[in-house]
Formats: structure tokens, sequence, C-alpha cells
């Protein structure tokens, strides 16, 4: 199809009759994707640098509208901005502040029909730190209701794909912090194996809001508000304290890659605050606060939800077996471990990060970590966790003195960076946040 067409086709997206709006669209979506030579249309008059104001084209702010459509236009709405937002100048745009309280308002109403191609989209969004920032400051709009399941109905979450609830809530809106509200969400919308679903009220699975929570992560101001103490219910302000990234730890071995990926780097993400160390360590029944702050809410007890993506079945003697924590003792003859070598790289990361002050690797020696540890190398096939897991066991196994118990938090990178020449800057063996 000629350029010449291809404009054409975008000036029906206004049109007033549905059927034009939803021919032109299907029509136009090929064109969004990577390999289609035409697609640099879609990106014309766009600025790039950072979020400003009215930088949409005519093209882009027509998807934005159409994402409010009936099913079939929305659809291809979101697939075409999804496409489209892996290129950094479409970032300002999508940014705009009351596009992105639609998407999230979107996402946690528990009847959007399209709520994952949604948090697909927040996903590619959050690659800019900027958009992260954003959203660890975002509030919406919200009427709270009794009868939702979620016990609030957000206000500016109405389109074509997901209508208001009727009765409509009385009540006047409330302004509710919008991260808080998506981590509920998430840790909802898809339970872990082997319990009940049958609570389960949503129309998506909203697997991608954990890639979200890994892009937030990999920001200071992120990693931050994962281990700040806030109230466990988003909608109880004066409620028990919890930690954020304790929502989110079950999902470590869900059966979805993208869930189990995206926990996974949150949870990395987090191990390089030190200051976290013994929250992110501690049990449940041990309240914990994070330097500076004297705030204190219940140990995260992340090992378990660390150490059981890397168990086997093998079988261990009983003075080994009690120093396992209790979800890892006696595991049975089908355990497997976590397949995708990726995510059991990361977790040997996390269990590296974690070994970076003196208190965390004797809680890490007094836990069974290296009985796990040495049947997974014995296990493992790729050659680079190999590698990572013989640093691991280094830490664990080496004597400490004076100066090794004098934790240094400015050494984690060279404590964790393995031996090179100088000149060398291989990044892949570097611990990185995800």
């Amino acid at each position: 199809m000629a350029e010449a067409q291809i404009k054409e086709l975008i000036s029906f997206l206004r049109d007033k009759n549905p059927a034009v709006r939803q021919i032109a669209l299907e029509n136009l979506l090929p064109f969004t994707a990577k390999e289609s030579p035409n697609r640099s249309i879609f990106f014309a008059g766009l600025r790039s640098g950072g979020l400003q104001g009215g930088t949409d084209n005519d093209v882009i702010r027509s998807l934005k509208l159409l994402c409010r459509d009936n099913l079939a236009v929305a659809h291809d709405a979101f697939r075409a901005l999804v496409n489209l937002s892996d290129n950094p100048v479409l970032i300002p745009s999508l940014s705009e502040q009351t596009f992105v309280t639609f998407i999230v308002s979107y996402i946690l109403n528990p009847q959007s029909t399209l709520a994952d191609l949604a948090a697909m989209l927040l996903s590619n969004m959050t690659s800019s730190p900027t958009v992260c920032a954003a959203l660890l400051s975002l509030n919406i709009s919200a009427i709270l209701d009794a009868t939702s399941s979620t016990g609030y109905y957000a206000v500016d979450s109405r389109a074509g794909t997901c209508i208001p609830p009727h009765p409509y809530p009385s009540g006047e809106p409330t302004l509710l912090p919008a991260l808080p509200l998506l981590i509920e969400a998430f840790a909802k919308s898809a339970l872990p194996e082997g319990a009940d679903d049958t609570k389960q009220k949503r129309e998506a699975n909203l697997h991608f809001l954990s890639s979200v929570f890994a892009n937030v992560s990999a920001t200071p101001a992120g990693r931050l508000y994962f281990v700040t103490p806030r109230p466990a219910n988003p909608l109880v302000t004066d409620g028990p304290l919890e930690y954020p990234l304790s929502k989110l730890l079950a999902f470590t071995e869900h059966k979805d890659l993208i869930r189990r990926g995206g926990v996974a780097s949150t949870i990395k993400n987090c191990a390089f605050q030190v200051h976290a160390h013994k929250a992110l360590l501690s049990p449940e029944t041990v309240k914990v606060a994070v330097l500076p702050s004297t705030v204190t809410a219940p140990g995260m007890d992340i090992l378990p939800y660390l150490l059981l993506p890397l168990a086997g079945p093998e079988e261990f003697d009983l003075e080994d077996q009690e120093l396992l924590p209790e979800a890892l003792q006696f595991l049975p003859s089908t355990k497997t471990r976590e397949p995708d070598q990726s995510l059991r790289l990361m977790h040997v990361e996390t269990l590296l990060l974690l070994c970076t002050t003196f208190w965390g690797r004797e809680y890490l020696r007094a836990h069974g970590v290296y009985q796990i540890i040495r049947a997974l190398h014995e296990d493992e096939k790729v050659d680079k966790i190999s590698e990572h897991i013989e640093r691991l066991v280094n830490f664990l196994k080496r004597d400490e003195g004076s100066d090794t118990k004098n934790d240094d938090a400015h050494a984690i990178a060279s404590a964790l960076a393995p031996a090179r020449p100088q000149d060398e800057d291989d990044e892949d063996d570097r611990i990185e946040e995800i």
C-alpha cells in the first residue's frame, strides 16, 4: 500500500460511522509492526526528549481516543499503540496525564475486557524512567463502593469495553494512589498454583503488570517504594502496614512466564537496596524497619520464594533438611526447577546481592542456601549460571574476618563483578537491574 493510501486511511479514524473506523484501523494495524517500511508515518511530527505537552499528531491522538471505542476498534487501537510504543519518541504523547489516568483506571476496573492489552501498553511506557516517576505519584479518581469486588469504582475507566456499574455508586469521588491499587489488582487477578481461584472476578489476568513493577523498581525511587511500609489495604490508610513487595512474592513459581519473570526482576531490583536486606529476609513474625526510616512492618521472608524455583527433587539428610525453610523440606520426587535459564540466573544473582552484607551471608548460611545451591550446581547445564553459583558458594563458604564483617555498601559492584582485565567491559557478566 502506498504512503498516500495509508494517510487517507488515517483520516477515517475519526469517522462518525463505527464500521468505517473499524475498517480503517483494521487496515492500518499491520503498518504499526516494527518491520513495516511505512511505520514512520505514525511518528511524523512527534518530538523526543522528555515528557512534553502537545506532542500528539493526528494518528496518535486518534488511536488514544479509539482505545475507548467498541470492542473491535478498541482492541486494534490498543494493539497499534503497543506495537508503536517500543519507540521512545512516542512516550511523551502516551504519557499525557489524561491518557495515563485512563489506562491505569481501565486496568483497575475488573470489568475491563481489554485490560491485558492496557497492561502491556503500560509495561512498554514504563521503560521510560520519567513515566515510572509519574506512576509513583499518580492518583486516580474513585468512588468507594462496597458492592464492588474491589471496594471502589475507578471513575475514569469508562469506555465502550468497560461500561459503568448499574446502579452507579453513590458518594463523591476521592483520590487514591494508583500504584498500591495496581499491586492489589495484580495480586488478586491470578492466584498462585493450588489456590482457590473461585474469587477471580476479573476479565483479565494482568500478567504484564509484573513487567510494570520490574520497570518501576529499576529506578531508585521505585525500589524505595517497594521496601517502604504501606497500608496492607490501600483503601484503609490507618490499617496494618506491610511492605508492597510482599504481595508479589507468591508468584515466583506461577505457571505464566511473564508473571513470574517480572516478579523475579522486581525482587532482584529491590535486593540492590542494601538497607532493606534484613526486611527482605526476616520472617513475617518479626517486624523490621528499613533505615533510615524507623517505621516497622512484618519481614518479607523472601528466601523460600527464591529457593523453591532453584530446588529439585533431591533428598537431603535430616541435618541438612532442618536447615532449610519449612517450604523446602521434604519436597516431592516430582519437584522440578525453574525451566527458564534467565530466571534461574536472576534468582542466583539475587542471592549474590543478599550476600553483600555480613548479616545476609549469615542468614543464608543458617537457612540451607548452600545445600540447595550445591544440588543446583550438580544439575546446571548453563555455564554462566554455574559460574554465578560458584561465586555464591565462595561467599557462603569463606571464612569471615574483621574486614569482611564490616560491610561497605559502596563495594557491592566490585564484590559481584567477575575478575577481568582493566580494559574489559563485558556487561553480560555483571549483575544489572532489570
